[in-house]
C-alpha cells in the first residue's frame, strides 16, 4: 500500500463517518464538524482523482469539496457576526 493509497481510504473513511453519523442523528448536517469531514475528506479525494485524471470522480469530489467549503464558510461567517 502506497500513501496515496492511505490518502484516499482516509478521506473515503472521513467522508463515510460523517455521513454515518449524520444518519445515526450523531452529527447535525450543518454542523462545522460534518462540513469539515466532508471538506478533507472530499479534497483529498478530488485530488487523487485529478492526479488518476479520473474527471468524472473529480467532478463529484470536486463540487463535494466546493459545496462543504462554501456551506463552511457561510456557517462560520454567521457565527462571527452573532
Amino acid at each position: 500500500m502506497n500513501l496515496l493509497d492511505v490518502v484516499e481510504l482516509a478521506g473515503s473513511l472521513l467522508i463515510l463517518t460523517a455521513f454515518a453519523a449524520g444518519q445515526m442523528g450523531r452529527l447535525d448536517s450543518r454542523s462545522p464538524t460534518y462540513l469539515t469531514l466532508n471538506l478533507v475528506g472530499s479534497a483529498a479525494l478530488a485530488v487523487i482523482a485529478l492526479l488518476h485524471h479520473s474527471w468524472g470522480f473529480l467532478l463529484l469530489e470536486g463540487t463535494w469539496a466546493v459545496v462543504s467549503a462554501v456551506s463552511l464558510a457561510l456557517l462560520l461567517g454567521r457565527r462571527v457576526r452573532a
